[in-house]
């Protein structure tokens, strides 16, 4: 496994971020939807799938941050959402609420340390371990 690999797949990942990014405006739009049909759940679930398989383009990262935020600040009952929230979405939203705890942006702060108070009684605290320990799948 050579240095050609790594350039390959670089080649690669930046011919797929136009692609990423025009379904990451198709999931904005759905969630645009489902917010207006009162339905954060599936709204918060539509924004966080896929997104394990995404790129390490920083464009595509900071989209979909953008996607996966308007989901985070809509919700309202956050008990009611964590509870309907299957635990395989778990580990990647706990990735999503430090990243908005780092924007510093004081509202985005507040609803992400309500979401993280929470998610860590549901979660327990190896959800915070295997975001600190998750070097690759950042998001």
């Amino acid at each position: 496994m050579g240095g050609g690999e790594e350039e390959e797949e670089e080649f690669i990942e930046a011919d797929n971020a136009e692609a990423i990014i025009t379904t990451i405006e198709h999931k904005s739009h759905k969630i645009e939807s489902l917010l207006k049909q009162y339905k954060p759940v599936e709204a918060l679930k539509t924004a966080l799938e896929g997104t394990q398989a995404m790129t390490g383009d920083e464009r595509c990262k900071s989209a979909h941050w953008l996607v996966v935020h308007r989901a985070i600040m809509a919700i309202k009952d956050v008990d009611g959402v964590l509870s309907s929230l299957d635990p395989e979405y778990y580990d990647i939203l706990m990735k999503y609420l430090y990243r908005g705890l780092a924007t510093g942006d004081r509202p985005t702060c507040d609803q992400c340390l309500r979401l993280h108070e929470k998610l860590t009684e549901k979660a327990g605290l190896g959800c915070i371990l295997r975001f600190l320990t998750d070097t690759v799948n950042t998001v």
